[in-house]
């Protein structure tokens, strides 16, 4: 017979792993499926996370994981989570590998996939010279010279966000042209505007910006906002509600991180405008907590 757990969770990197400690420690049934693919791979320390500043993530997951597998209501399942539908009261997963499960609720925590601009070696730096956020890279840059890339007027705020980790250039690349106001406000800040377009990024420790004329500017490291999307595709075809950020698409969740499918939950970077891992993990209890309580309540005589 097939077992049917109290929650299937769908990526087991931060949030996924917060959400399942929540439920494992309620004494409730939980399957995790996880693709092995965190969205800060790609950068070789953590920092601003408290208790585990400067750790590899690598290093903080392993922890995370070898604690939450310690509870024996989990079950840890290497693998795609390719679809999922309700019928009835319950949820049918399907992997890659063509294994089924069924679960009472679902828990969606697969993240996001990046999307930067198409600038040749902007891709090969990004999370060693070239970054989204400051509060997770700045302080490491000691101050140098550093930039941020326009990838739409929203990147406005970036600009007059990053001074504080040092001398900043603001590279427009042809993507807006700020306002009187903006202007100002960039000079209220101390940052350099460069409007002329940026063709590649290069350099080793550091991001040499290569600009159409042949000038090149050395920077400590670059900021960009990535645009982001759903890294799976069962939010859209559950139906999930989306909501729009300045930087893309997440899935739209109430206070307790329910979706608008009873019974669908999202936490972490998929159901918030903007992310961190220490937001992630406190998405992912927050929705750990959620459904425990649905699982008590909604069974209830009403």
């Amino acid at each position: 017979m097939q077992t049917t757990y109290d929650v299937i969770v769908i990526g087991g990197s931060y949030a996924g792993m917060a959400g399942a400690l929540q439920l494992a420690r309620g004494r409730r049934t939980v399957a995790v499926i996880d693709a092995g693919i965190r969205r800060n791979r790609f950068a070789a320390h953590s920092h601003g996370l408290l208790g585990q500043d400067g750790k590899s993530p690598s290093a903080i997951a392993d922890e995370a994981k070898a604690q939450l597998l310690k509870y024996p209501g989990v079950t840890w399942i290497d693998g795609n989570a390719l679809a999922a539908e309700k019928t009835g009261d319950l949820f049918t997963v399907t992997t890659a590998d063509h294994n089924s499960l069924r679960g009472k609720r679902l828990l969606l925590a697969a993240g996001v996939s990046d999307h930067l601009p198409a600038i040749t070696g902007l891709q090969d730096r990004w999370g060693s010279s070239v970054f989204h956020c400051p509060y997770c890279h700045g302080y490491e840059l000691n101050q140098g010279p550093l930039g941020v890339l326009a990838v739409s007027e929203a990147s406005i705020h970036q600009a007059l966000l990053i001074p504080d980790w040092g001398p900043t250039t603001f590279f427009t690349n042809n993507c807006f042209t700020p306002t009187e106001i903006q202007r100002q406000q960039l000079a209220a800040r101390q940052v350099r505007l460069e409007t002329e377009t940026v063709s590649e990024i290069a350099g080793e420790q550091s991001a040499i910006i290569k600009l159409a004329n042949g000038r090149l500017i050395e920077l400590a490291g670059l900021f960009v906002a990535s645009l982001t999307k759903p890294a799976s595709p069962i939010a859209y075809d559950l139906g999930c509600e989306l909501a729009e950020s300045p930087v893309g698409f997440y899935v739209k969740t109430d206070e307790l991180k329910q979706t608008s499918i009873p019974g669908v939950f999202a936490c972490g970077d998929l159901g918030r405008p903007m992310g961190s891992v220490t937001f992630a993990i406190g998405d992912g209890a927050q929705a750990g907590f959620a459904i425990h309580r649905s699982l008590i309540f909604d069974g209830l005589p009403q």
